[in-house]
């Protein structure tokens, strides 16, 4: 059987580089490349597969829908030669990924699904970072982190992970107290719990709550999540977290304020240096948190 023609790796290492650093330019960099030596290697693949992969205008590259199909469908396989040739390499070195990410999401999110990223990738091994402010260490100390916040900076490759509700958490004892009903009386004299991450949710769930002006007896601030859920759980107060939190935790000494939907302005996002997703260890992390829905 006449074996099949390949196209040529370096082209095509060029047109996936270009697609996911979203950047003709820094691919160009990150390949050592000219942007005519570029653009010529590009040119080099649509000629072999027959198809015009970019649309060009100025300076830009934009993917074309034949483009998007071929990336869809080749990627995968990238992935998997690359994944056949490391389990061919005589070379016992773990490959290691320095990771930033909150407690309460590593706890509840992550940790119980790292035994099959284990088995996916055995040679993977993770530092974990739970320092606030993860986003300030990307790209020097930190490979990738997931966050807590509105919208990461757009420097970042970023995906968000999930949408949030706010809840109001407490012990059943002080939920039984306060009622079923908002009564600004009552939640006057409570002690508000808010996480260092989401300043601006007690506002949004005040807001929600017909309570603009409510001033709580005391406003005490905690910087881990697990924290504020056993403090909370304790009676020491009333958390404003999200509605994940409270589901995860399976806590049976906490109770829900309300039944009020109250979207939070946070999400969890992961992110990382563009760049870095050229980084083996980024690259398998991030592609199996998307896959698993962590």
């Amino acid at each position: 059987m006449t074996p099949r023609r390949l196209p040529p790796l370096r082209a095509l290492e060029a047109f996936v580089r270009i697609v996911r650093l979203g950047s003709a330019k820094a691919a160009a960099n990150e390949l050592g490349l000219s942007p005519s030596a570029l653009s010529r290697r590009v040119s080099a693949l649509e000629d072999f597969v027959g198809k015009r992969l970019f649309t060009r205008q100025h300076q830009a590259m934009k993917l074309t829908e034949e483009g998007q199909a071929f990336y869809d469908a080749v990627s995968p396989k990238l992935e998997e030669l690359a994944a056949a040739v490391e389990a061919q390499v005589e070379n016992t070195n773990v490959m290691r990924l320095h990771l930033g990410v909150p407690s309460l999401f590593g706890g509840q999110r992550l940790f119980p699904r790292l035994p099959e990223l284990r088995k996916l990738h055995p040679r993977l091994h993770i530092d974990i970072d739970t320092q606030p402010h993860p986003e300030t260490r990307v790209g020097d100390t930190l490979d990738a982190a997931v966050i807590l916040a509105r919208e990461p900076d757009n420097g970042f490759h970023s995906v968000r992970l999930d949408h949030n509700r706010v809840y109001a958490i407490t012990s059943k004892q002080i939920a039984g107290e306060i009622g079923p009903r908002p009564d600004s009386a009552k939640l006057a004299r409570q002690t508000f719990l808010i996480h260092d991450d989401l300043p601006d949710s007690f506002e949004a769930w005040k807001q929600a709550m017909g309570l603009p002006k409510l001033e709580p007896v005391a406003i005490d601030h905690f910087d881990s999540g697990q924290l504020i859920l056993e403090a909370a759980a304790q009676g020491l107060g009333v958390a404003i977290m999200h509605d994940d939190h409270f589901n995860r935790a399976h806590d049976e000494r906490l109770a829900r304020l309300f039944d009020t939907e109250v979207e939070s302005p946070y999400s969890y996002w992961f992110i990382c240096r563009p760049r870095d997703l050229e980084s083996r260890p980024v690259r398998l992390f991030h592609d199996w948190m998307l896959k698993a829905g962590l």
